[in-house]
């Protein structure tokens, strides 16, 4: 009987085997993955005041966990990918809570032997994803644009990626809301936004954001309640593997014929005059050769309006600090940030919290999986 059932398994066994491998390039057709990252820090502000009209001393020495992504992604045949992003974030409404919201949720599709991604729903907007992965470092903060309100990492609306000789030239644009994925839909008003970015040297880094780079970024709209929202971008960068630098330009142009806030501050009930706005940034990261080790450094120059009448309003942040990879899907960074504003700033129950804050020391910590 022995013989008699290896047979019938040398000859099952292959027949099993072959069926199956008829469905595997199906199944591999259809990917879905799911992943995320989170960002756990201790804040400690060195600065220690009161408002006049606040008889309390506010004074920050806290853990937070200042953000929580979850990604579902998925790749299927014929060039359709998707992606859902989960964003759990401190909303502060209710002590120690948390709120959830959805950050990205869009499909794309990438036709066959073409170098362009065409997607629509719940997007990465042009400039700022490509910014944080020139950075690298998201763990700290926003970027200039994204932190003085004037940019958003996402928006409603639909677009296109292309890149070209490996990279050497990729862009992305797009038709959005205009009003971010925090914010309202808004009305029929929508924004145009448009990044472009080529490199004129090559080093041993080949991804899209690597090399001697020139970019640029133009966004043209205006808010819900009718106006101007206006910016254009200029950078300069480069990145190796082991050293990244950077510098970036920006006008802004802002006003509402409604009751909008503007970036910068302003805004209210009534109408806003035109606003134009200057943003300077700089940053620069240094790995060193055979170490897990990283010194990173920053500076943002914030002018909200550029008119000579107005003052008090620019502001100047100092960012430095250190970094190490204790693991793959672990990094830690240790960094101090400092926020100066020019002489006739006075603080105000809007801008108290960002006041109290503006010399911290922080500890970071960024895990993946």
């Amino acid at each position: 009987m022995r013989p008699v059932h290896r047979s019938i398994a040398q000859s099952v066994v292959p027949a099993i085997a072959g069926l199956a491998l008829t469905f595997v390039p199906q199944v591999a057709r259809a990917q879905v993955s799911v992943g995320g990252v989170g960002y756990v820090q201790y804040q400690f502000a060195l600065a220690n005041d009161t408002l006049a009209a606040d008889s309390a001393i506010h004074h920050i020495n806290n853990f937070d966990i200042t953000r929580a992504y979850i990604n579902v992604t998925g790749r299927f045949a014929g060039g359709i990918a998707t992606r859902v992003t989960a964003d759990i974030f401190n909303a502060g409404a209710i002590a120690g809570s948390r709120a959830f919201r959805i950050k990205y949720a869009y499909v794309t599709w990438t036709p066959n032997s073409m170098p362009l991604t065409f997607k629509i729903g719940e997007m990465h907007t042009p400039f700022i994803d490509w910014e944080e992965g020139l950075w690298d470092y998201r763990m700290q903060g926003t970027m200039a644009m994204e932190r003085n309100g004037y940019m958003s990492s996402s928006d409603f609306g639909v677009g296109v990626d292309g890149k070209f000789q490996a990279d050497r030239f990729n862009f992305q644009a797009g038709l959005y809301n205009g009003e971010t994925y925090s914010g309202a839909l808004g009305d029929q008003r929508k924004d145009i936004q448009a990044r472009a970015s080529f490199r004129v040297l090559d080093t041993d880094d080949g991804t899209r954001v690597g090399g001697l780079r020139v970019t640029g970024f133009a966004q043209l709209g205006m808010p819900s309640s009718g106006g101007r929202r206006q910016r254009l971008l200029g950078m300069v960068s480069y990145r190796s593997m082991d050293l990244t630098l950077a510098a970036e330009f920006a006008v802004t142009r802002d006003s509402t014929t409604g009751g909008n806030v503007v970036p910068g501050g302003g805004g209210g009930a009534g109408p806003v005059a035109l606003r134009n706005g200057r943003v300077i940034s700089a940053f620069g990261v240094c790995h060193f050769k055979g170490t897990r080790v990283s010194l990173l450094g920053r500076v943002d120059l914030v002018d909200p309006n550029t008119s000579g009448t107005v003052t008090g309003d620019r502001q100047t942040r100092v960012i430095a600090g250190a970094s190490y990879q204790l693991a793959p899907n672990l990094r830690l960074l240790a960094d101090v940030d400092m926020l100066s504003f020019e002489s006739g700033f006075t603080p105000t129950a809007a801008n108290y919290a960002a006041y109290v804050a503006r010399q911290s020391l922080f500890f970071h910590a960024m895990f993946t999986y």
